[in-house]
C-alpha cells in the first residue's frame, strides 16, 4: 500500500477512546500518527502498521 501524510488508515485493534482510525502525520521508517477519537499522538514502526492495516482512505479534496 502507499501511505501518504493525510490519509486516514484504520487498523485492527482498537484504541482505548474506542477508534479504529488513525491520521498519518508522518510517514518514514516510523510512523506518527494521530488517533481521530482523542487526538492522541504515536510514533510506531511501519512494518506494524503495514501488518495492522484494515483500510486506507484519502482525505477529501476541497
Amino acid at each position: 500500500m502507499e501511505y501518504e501524510v493525510g490519509d486516514i488508515v484504520k487498523l485492527k485493534k482498537q484504541h482505548p477512546c474506542g477508534s479504529f482510525e488513525w491520521r498519518i502525520l508522518r510517514v518514514g521508517a516510523d510512523f506518527r500518527l494521530e488517533c481521530l477519537g482523542c487526538g492522541h499522538q504515536i510514533m510506531i514502526a511501519r512494518r506494524i502498521v503495514e501488518k495492522s492495516t484494515r483500510g486506507l482512505r484519502k482525505p477529501e479534496k476541497l
